[in-house]
């Protein structure tokens, strides 16, 4: 609700306990979260490619939406990408495991931790940086 009110800050994204508890796993599940907030916020555009007035006369004699091509192009925009969320049938779930969000949150967490490799900061940056800790070192007396 506060997204849709226009806030642009989610804060405390990974945090447990108050923000005294940090969880990897949990920043994984609410970097979902936020880009599930934002697909709401961008709104659901109106245009005569989404309105497919075409498409439902078309169609509106079989009432066959699911098969045609319109729907096809367009199912994968007009819903949230989760990753960590499961929408698969209660059986297949079970049949792959049966995790919760919680276990694969903490999985993907680990196999990014493992993984990631981040782009090396500009040279530019790195030597800001480095002066902002050596004037901080010289003003400390360190």
């Amino acid at each position: 609700m506060p997204a849709l009110a226009g806030a642009n800050i989610i804060y405390g994204l990974g945090m447990l306990d108050q923000g005294i508890t940090y969880s990897f796993g949990q920043l994984v599940m609410d970097n979902e979260f936020a880009r599930m907030i934002k697909h709401a916020v961008r709104g659901i555009p109106v245009n005569d490619e989404t309105l497919a007035v075409d498409v439902i006369k078309e169609v509106a004699v079989t009432n066959e939406f699911i098969g045609h091509e319109h729907t096809f192009k367009h199912m994968r925009t007009s819903q949230s990408d989760a990753k960590m969320i499961d929408r698969r049938t209660w059986a297949k779930w079970k049949e792959l495991g049966g995790t919760d969000i919680t276990q694969r949150a903490s999985e993907e967490a680990r196999r990014i931790i493992e993984t990631h490799k981040p782009e090396p900061l500009p040279d530019s940056v790195l030597a800001t940086l480095r002066s902002i800790v050596k004037e901080a070192e010289e003003e400390s007396g360190v």
